[in-house]
């Protein structure tokens, strides 16, 4: 089945979407892209031109276009990064430029961001220096084992140097302050210029042999063109191959030569160098005057210890006369001790010879026998006291005992006319309460026993108020038999 055509407007639609879309962008999104593209692109460049439109604004920035017979650019050297310059850039000048390439966003304009400037000429001239500076190093005049130490307080200096420039100037003044008793030789030379290598090198020559305890090789400061003469292989070999220290200030202290790096020493400036070289002589006067004082001090410590040393061997030696009086001295001294101790040791052996005696005499039979004869009779004596004693207070306790009997006997109590009544069981009646009628008691009177038969009993009535016949005690037997007996010991008497 054949396809239906299209109308215009379908084929049109079609169209427009088949197309792609558009990416807008604004300016600025233009000018950072593009930005960003070219930092991207090119990394750090050397460019060289001529200066022209040079403006140095109140921000301290450099703005500048570097241009040639066909083309220009613009340029941006900042502040932090132009103080460090060593040109002072005009236009007209043909330099050499190391930067960044870069997009001003702002007005879209093309520029290089400058990190380095140099004159053209420069450029050259620093692949050279570059170049020797490793071809010397590689050799090892730069190994820091071959610098040889400055002598602390030269007396003679020799100075290579140009006669009327100004380096020479500031190291006479520094050392006419400083050290003034220093020997200055100066040897002149030019610093600058197509003859300057050679009369270098035969200063350095003749240096040599001025018996000088080092060398001062130094000029003042200028462009690299100037100060290039020290950086010829020729005076760095010859400043390696001399005898004596050298001590090399080229320029100021940024500027950098050979020479520097193949010198003992390489000082910023020649002030620097004059002050490395001599010591202070105040400084160097107060230290003298402190080991001086110092060395009066142990000098002084010295001969008073030498002077008592001496004073104490004087007194050691003894007049021969004076030593045999102190031996004869010495000599009665121990006689006497001697004496003394003899006399002690006799003592002692006496006192215990007596009292060896004493023991021995202590230790005689016959006087054992007198002693123990004498104790025996001793204690006879006080055994027949004892004795006597011990009878004395018997018969006492005997009579005691005997008139403590008599007076609780109840016989007394029972011969006036006293009877202890008792019931069956023993028990001794002393009251009325005690009896009842019918109850035998036993009685006991100083003749004989009886027993009896309580009729009545009458309470209240006192011994002196009863008749002898109210006892109403009817006595059965008379148990009169014998003799009274003695009462026990719980049987009371008429006392009780």
């Amino acid at each position: 089945m054949p396809e239906s055509p299209t109308s215009p407007d379908q084929r049109r639609n079609d169209a427009l979407q088949a197309r792609p879309q558009r990416q807008i962008l604004s300016v600025s999104e233009l000018n950072r892209a593009a930005r960003m593209t070219i930092e991207q692109r090119f990394a750090q460049i050397w460019v060289s031109g001529e200066l022209s439109s040079f403006a140095r604004p109140s921000s301290g920035h450099w703005y500048f276009t570097l241009k040639d017979r066909d083309a220009q650019v613009r340029c941006a050297m900042f502040a932090n990064t132009n103080r460090r310059a060593r040109m002072q850039p005009a236009n007209g000048q043909q330099v050499l430029l190391r930067g960044r390439v870069s997009l001003y966003e702002g007005r879209g304009e093309f520029q290089i961001i400058v990190e380095h400037m140099e004159p053209a000429g420069e450029g050259a001239l620093r692949a050279a220096f570059e170049a020797l500076k490793r071809q010397l190093n590689a050799e090892g005049l730069f190994d820091s084992a071959l610098k040889r130490p400055l002598p602390d307080i030269p007396t003679r200096v020799a100075v290579v140097t140009s006669p009327t420039g100004a380096a020479l100037k500031d190291v006479l003044s520094v050392w006419r302050r400083r050290f003034p008793a220093l020997e200055v030789i100066v040897v002149p030379t030019a610093v600058q210029g197509a003859d300057a290598e050679g009369e270098i090198l035969r200063a350095l020559e003749r240096a040599q042999r001025l018996d000088a305890d080092l060398i001062l090789l130094t000029r003042g400061g200028g462009s690299m063109e100037d100060l290039w003469v020290f950086n010829a292989e020729s005076i760095a070999r010859a400043v390696a191959e001399t005898d004596i220290p050298v001590v090399s200030a080229i320029g100021h202290e940024i500027d950098v030569s050979i020479s520097d790096f193949v010198a003992d020493l390489r000082a910023p400036t020649p002030s620097a160098a004059a002050e490395l070289i001599a010591p202070d002589g105040e400084e160097l006067g107060g230290i003298l005057l402190t080991q001086q004082r110092r060395l009066r001090l142990v000098i002084s410590a010295a001969l008073r210890e030498r002077k008592l040393q001496a004073d104490k061997l004087t007194l050691s030696l003894i007049n021969p006369a004076r030593y045999c009086q102190q031996a004869a001295q010495r000599l009665d001294e121990l006689q006497l001790r001697l004496l003394r101790v003899a006399t002690a040791r006799q003592h002692q052996q006496q006192a215990k010879l007596e009292s060896l005696n004493i023991r021995l005499a202590a230790k005689r039979p016959d006087r054992l026998l007198a002693n123990l004869n004498q104790r025996l009779n001793t204690c006879r004596g006080r055994l027949q006291q004892l004795m006597q004693y011990r009878l004395q207070r018997g018969d006492q306790q005997v009579v005691a005992a005997a008139r403590m009997l008599e007076s609780l006997s109840p016989l007394p109590t029972l011969a006036r006319g006293y009877t202890v009544l008792r019931d069956i069981d023993g028990r001794v009646i002393s009251q009325v309460a005690q009896l009842q009628s019918g109850q035998q008691l036993h009685g006991q009177m100083q003749d004989g026993e009886f027993t009896a038969t309580v009729t009545a009993t009458r309470a209240g009535e006192t011994l002196t108020s009863v008749s002898p016949s109210a006892a109403n005690i009817r006595i059965a037997q008379s148990a009169a038999t014998g003799p009274a007996t003695t009462p026990t010991h719980d049987e009371p008497t008429a006392d009780q």
